[in-house]
């Protein structure tokens, strides 16, 4: 479906874990270029996606909103959903063995993409905490009590 193998590679994960993807033709600017949500699907223009890492980013956003949240025409982020769509992507990163830098890429982030690199190369990962209270994943403490691998590893990628 998607020409760029990469794209296409991000894009079968999210359909994998059960986000629908649609290929879009979106000649209104959006938030991401190339991205947009709509009743919980990622719609995909690749002639305008800059950065294909980014769908992974969108998909996160997807994925920790709540199935009420997702149903909606338009996915509003509240609270930490932004920190805890940093954190999904990462891990979905982790998942597919590709480097962080695809997704957290100097375009975005706001300057705090290799930051954010850091920070969860060296174990510190921000957003867990949400992650694991949305029941998806577990922090290291936690997961070895309940005998589960810790993140990055998910226990679900759907909230």
């Amino acid at each position: 479906m998607f020409a760029n193998p990469l794209t296409a590679m991000l894009t079968g994960f999210v359909r994998d874990i059960g986000i629908e993807v649609r290929d879009a033709n979106l000649p209104e600017p959006t938030f991401l270029p190339g991205l947009d949500i709509r009743f919980g699907a990622l719609l995909v223009d690749e002639e305008r996606l800059l950065y294909p890492g980014d769908v992974l980013h969108e998909a996160g956003h997807i994925a920790v909103a709540s199935p009420e949240e997702r149903s909606r025409e338009t996915l509003k982020p509240r609270g930490g959903d932004e920190i805890a769509a940093i954190a999904w992507s990462y891990a979905a990163a982790r998942r597919l063995e590709i480097d962080p830098a695809i997704v957290f890429h100097e375009a975005g982030y706001r300057g705090s993409a290799s930051a954010f690199i850091s920070n969860f190369a060296a174990g510190r990962f921000v957003g867990t905490p949400l992650l694991q209270w949305y029941g998806m994943t577990f922090e290291p403490r936690l997961a070895q009590e309940q005998g589960v691998e810790p993140f990055p590893f998910m226990l679900k990628w759907l909230r």
